[in-house]
C-alpha cells in the first residue's frame, strides 16, 4: 500500500472516530440546550446556553432544588429548564398565599423571590408517584411548570438531564448550581 493510501485511511479511520465519540457524547454523557423565554428568571435568562448533564442521574436520583431539563410531551424537540421542588412519593401543596408544602411542612427555599399568585392545581395536595417530580419556575409568576395541568408532574423517564453549566453569555458562564 502506497503513503497515500495510507494517510487516507488513517485520516479516515480518525474521522469515524472523532464522530463516534461525538455521537456518543451528545447522546449518553451530555448536550446544549437553549434557555428560551423566561421562567427561570434570576437564576437563568432567556437566550442562555447550558451544557446538561445526561449522566449522574445514572448513578444518583435527581434531588430537590437540581435545575433539570425536560422534554415536554406535548411538543416536539421541546425542553424545560425547571427546578425540582418536590420528590416521588411526597406531597406537596401552595396556599393561597404563595407558600410551599412537603408532606404538610414549608419548605425553606430561596429560589423564587415573589410571593406565587397562583398555587395552580397544586392549591389541592398533590402525592407524587414513585417515579414522578414536581417542578417550579424560579420567575414562580411567569412560568409554566408542574403547577400547570398541561405540564404536571414529571415522570422520570423524561428528565434528559441535570443544567450542569452556563457556557454563553460568556461574562455569565459557570456552574448552574453555583448561579444565585
Amino acid at each position: 500500500m502506497n503513503e497515500k493510501m495510507k494517510e487516507v485511511l488513517s485520516t479516515s479511520l480518525y474521522l469515524l472516530i472523532v464522530l463516534l465519540v461525538s455521537y456518543l457524547f451528545v447522546h449518553y454523557v451530555g448536550q446544549r440546550t437553549l434557555v428560551n423565554g423566561v421562567s427561570m428568571e434570576d437564576t437563568l435568562q432567556d437566550g442562555d446556553n447550558l451544557l446538561v448533564d445526561k449522566i449522574s442521574y445514572r448513578f444518583h436520583e435527581p434531588e430537590r432544588f437540581d435545575v433539570i431539563v425536560f422534554k415536554y410531551t406535548h411538543k416536539d424537540n421541546t425542553y424545560y429548564v425547571k427546578r425540582i421542588i418536590g420528590l416521588p412519593g411526597e406531597t406537596v401543596q401552595i396556599d393561597n398565599a404563595g407558600n410551599i408544602y412537603i408532606n404538610g411542612k414549608e419548605i425553606e427555599e430561596h429560589y423564587g423571590f415573589e410571593t406565587i399568585h397562583d398555587p395552580g392545581i397544586a392549591v389541592n395536595p398533590i402525592t407524587l408517584g414513585e417515579d414522578e417530580y414536581f417542578v417550579l419556575g424560579d420567575n414562580r409568576n411567569n412560568s409554566a411548570d408542574s403547577r400547570m395541568e398541561a405540564v404536571g408532574n414529571i415522570n422520570k423517564k423524561i428528565i434528559v438531564g441535570r443544567a450542569w453549566v452556563r457556557i454563553w453569555p460568556l461574562h455569565n458562564a459557570g456552574k448552574v448550581e453555583d448561579i444565585k
